[in-house]
């Protein structure tokens, strides 16, 4: 059975600046576990709004009392911003924290529509610091397309080239598509970044994906994996294209398992230790031609 996702927001809590005057909104869902690094985030989104003086910064929870918290968070940095309480609405039987992602990230869709002017909503994970010229980057790479990600690595292993961690979507994709997210009874889930890559590849929006910026994916407090700008290898290009990841998805939601993810884990162990031994064999004949 499928379900898709909905959320209820409460408040908008602090705010420095005129709503109208908002051109980018940098939407981020969080919760209290998840939100290991944020004053590291905070002083990088506070380098970003240095660069771009017209960006909002919005986060999103369903925790009430850290909801408070990052009020008291966002007037200490003097940013620019709002924080949205919104509750998680999924069927009794799921267990995914997808949904409180889902939810999170659709009620800052929903504040953009009814609350500001923004042209563009720029989706990022708290788990993560940006280069501080992140809007620049993107809304130059955005234009003629609906939709631009920037690719990042993951926590533990792999790379994310269509996730919301980096992605930058203009308005008139904002007011058609919804954050939705699906979990099975099996327990298998399908996330709302996932999903919203099908929707746009449905509707035949312009998508354009690559390493366009530096970014570092946080495992704890110290540790990270970070990726800076390059070319998309040819690997990539294949298992990223709209036809490929179309059919991945769709064959995801038809067999009730993340097909995408099973896959990566798969390519990961296979080709990981592979990688590994031919480094070796290399450092080791150099050694021996030394």
């Amino acid at each position: 059975m499928l379900k898709s996702s909905s959320a209820v927001c409460e408040i908008a809590v602090t705010g420095h600046g005129m709503k109208e005057s908002v051109n980018v909104v940098v939407g981020v869902p969080i919760y209290r576990a998840g939100a290991y690094i944020l004053d590291k985030f905070l002083a990088n989104q506070k380098e970003i709004q240095r660069n771009y003086l017209s960006s909002e910064l919005v986060f999103a929870t369903n925790e009430p009392d850290f909801a408070k918290e990052l009020e008291g968070a966002l007037s200490d940095w003097e940013l620019r911003g709002r924080g949205l309480r919104y509750e998680t609405v999924k069927p009794s039987y799921a267990r995914s924290k997808v949904w409180n992602i889902s939810c999170g990230r659709e009620k800052i869709r929903q504040y953009i529509l009814s609350e500001t002017s923004a042209k563009y909503l720029l989706s990022l994970d708290a788990d993560m610091t940006y280069d501080p010229k992140i809007i620049d980057i993107m809304e130059r790479e955005i234009q003629g397309f609906d939709v631009v990600y920037s690719g990042c690595l993951l926590r533990d292993f792999g790379v994310c080239l269509a996730g919301s961690g980096c992605c930058m979507l203009t308005k008139a994709v904002v007011e058609k598509v919804k954050y939705r997210c699906v979990e099975f009874r099996n327990a298998t889930a399908i996330s709302e970044d996932t999903l919203l890559e099908l929707d746009l590849l449905k509707s035949g929006r312009r998508i354009k994906k690559g390493f366009f910026l530096s970014t570092s994916h946080y495992q704890d407090l110290e540790q990270a994996r970070t990726v800076s700008p390059r070319s998309i290898g040819i690997y990539r290009r294949i298992t990223h294209s709209a036809v490929v990841r179309y059919i991945i998805i769709e064959a995801s939601l038809i067999l009730r398992h993340n097909i995408g993810w099973k896959l990566n884990v798969l390519i990961h162990k296979i080709f990981i230790p592979l990688k590994v031994m031919l480094s070796s064999r290399k450092t080791r004949a150099k050694r021996e031609r030394d």
